[in-house]
């Protein structure tokens, strides 16, 4: 044993420094040198700690990546259907609260980092619902629904830069206000996954939410549980991840669910017969009544038969 262990240490002890200095900036050189360089895997807290950093790097690194997919499906389909604006808005709170406590606090980058780029995501997919929203029971061109959202984009880009501000200022919020705002995202997130949650138990479908974003979610916050209490402590935080970790496994539960159900919202089915009728009309020459284009089996297109009438 003795001899296999010198045989390891002989390498790790000559661990070149360009990799051995980002290792040591990691984990410290105490407990590099304790781990590594004398391969000494028995010491619990080193362990325990690097295990730790090891796991915040790692929810960093997919906090980075984790809403990509939901930002590509959106503009893919050019449709935010099944995600809920008021889920997102109150989610994009939690984050940027989250984040501007851990960084006037001055916890270590690898316990919170991940907020910084869920933030940015979920303001990017927040736009976007309200980029391809339309008014309900309102079916619009391409052009009219581009041109009357863009004022909303604005709007609520130009909300999120004044809330960013009003965060990071300890003149307009004093460390005491932020400390209140913090302990108020534990129901605050809460509160943010209830639309959802309603909304897809409503239409038995999760519509675009997308996997990727609800699964991961759902492992980061169980792995934030344990970077949190080892290299923290606080329970403002702790208590907030774990939270967000039971209503993530209720999205999750859903997604499983709900899994080869697409859903559809009325203004969906009423789009997708205008593309049928369209498309049959350029086949035939026989004239199509706005009843029969906008009727459908849901009994929806009846009151929209009036409507156009």
């Amino acid at each position: 044993m003795s001899a296999l262990h010198s045989a390891i240490t002989s390498i790790t002890q000559n661990i070149p420094s360009f990799l051995r200095q980002p290792a040591e900036a990691l984990i410290g050189e105490q407990c590099y040198d304790i781990l590594v360089y004398n391969f000494d895997i028995t010491h619990v807290d080193c362990l325990k700690y690097a295990l730790s950093k090891g796991l915040g790097l790692g929810i960093v690194v997919g906090g980075g990546i984790v809403k990509i997919p939901q930002i590509l499906k959106i503009v893919g389909s050019g449709s935010a259907r099944g995600l809920s604006l008021s889920a997102y808005i109150l989610e994009t709170a939690s984050y940027a609260i989250n984040l501007a406590y851990a960084s006037r606090n001055r916890f270590p980058f690898s316990t919170y980092g991940e907020n910084f780029f869920l933030t940015i995501q979920n303001v990017i997919i927040t736009l976007l619902i309200l980029f391809f929203s339309t008014p309900r029971g309102a079916i619009l061109t391409s052009k009219q629904s581009s041109g009357g959202n863009l004022s909303k984009v604005i709007t609520g880009l130009v909300l999120t830069l004044v809330t960013g501000v009003v965060l990071w200022s300890e003149n307009l919020c004093p460390p005491g206000m932020l400390a209140l705002l913090q302990a108020a995202t534990l129901p605050l997130s809460l509160i943010s996954k209830a639309p959802q949650i309603l909304s897809n138990h409503k239409h038995k479908s999760t519509g675009n939410l997308s996997a990727f974003a609800v699964f991961n979610a759902l492992l980061g916050c169980l792995a934030r549980l344990f970077t949190t209490k080892q290299e923290v402590d606080d329970p403002l935080i702790f208590w907030g991840f774990a939270g967000a970790a039971v209503l993530n496994a209720v999205l999750a539960l859903q997604m499983i669910a709900y899994w080869k159900n697409p859903g559809g919202t009325e203004n969906d089915l009423l789009k997708s017969n205008i593309r049928r009728h369209s498309a049959e009309e350029r086949g035939t020459t026989s004239h199509t009544s706005p009843e029969k284009i906008f009727s459908n089996d849901t009994g929806v297109g009846k009151r929209w038969a009036r409507k156009v009438d």
